[in-house]
C-alpha cells in the first residue's frame, strides 16, 4: 500500500477497478436473464447490500471504495436486467428456448 500511496496510484487503480466490475456485470447480467429471466432481480439486491455493509467495515480505503463500486452496480444490474428482458423481447439478444416469456402468453381471441 505505501508504494500506491507513495505514488499517487490509488486514484489510476480505482478507476481500473470500476472499470473491470462494470464489464464483468453485463455478461453476468445477460446470462442470469437468458437463464433465470427478472426474478432473479434479489440476487443482486441482497449482493449489493452485502457488498455496501462490507464496505463500512473494511480498513483499507481501496478496497473499502471497490466494494461500494460493486455494490452499487449490483443495484444498477437490477435495472438491467429488467431492460435486458426488454432487448430480448425486441429480438437484440437471443431467447431461451425452455424458458416462457410473458409476451409468448396467447390473448384470447376476439369474436
Amino acid at each position: 500500500m505505501d508504494f500506491i500511496n507513495d505514488n499517487h496510484l490509488l486514484g489510476l487503480i480505482i478507476g481500473l477497478a470500476t472499470f473491470l466490475v462494470i464489464g464483468t456485470f453485463h455478461p453476468i447480467v445477460i446470462k442470469a436473464e437468458y437463464h433465470f429471466g427478472k426474478r432473479c432481480w434479489w440476487v443482486f439486491a441482497l449482493a449489493g447490500v452485502a457488498a455496501l455493509v462490507a464496505s463500512v467495515f473494511v480498513a483499507s480505503l481501496a478496497f473499502s471504495i471497490i466494494l461500494g463500486v460493486i455494490g452499487f452496480s449490483c443495484f444498477w444490474s437490477i435495472h438491467e436486467l429488467f431492460q435486458q428482458e426488454e432487448r430480448v423481447r425486441k429480438g437484440w439478444f437471443p431467447r431461451n428456448p425452455r424458458r416462457r416469456y410473458p409476451w409468448d402468453e396467447e390473448k384470447p381471441q376476439s369474436r
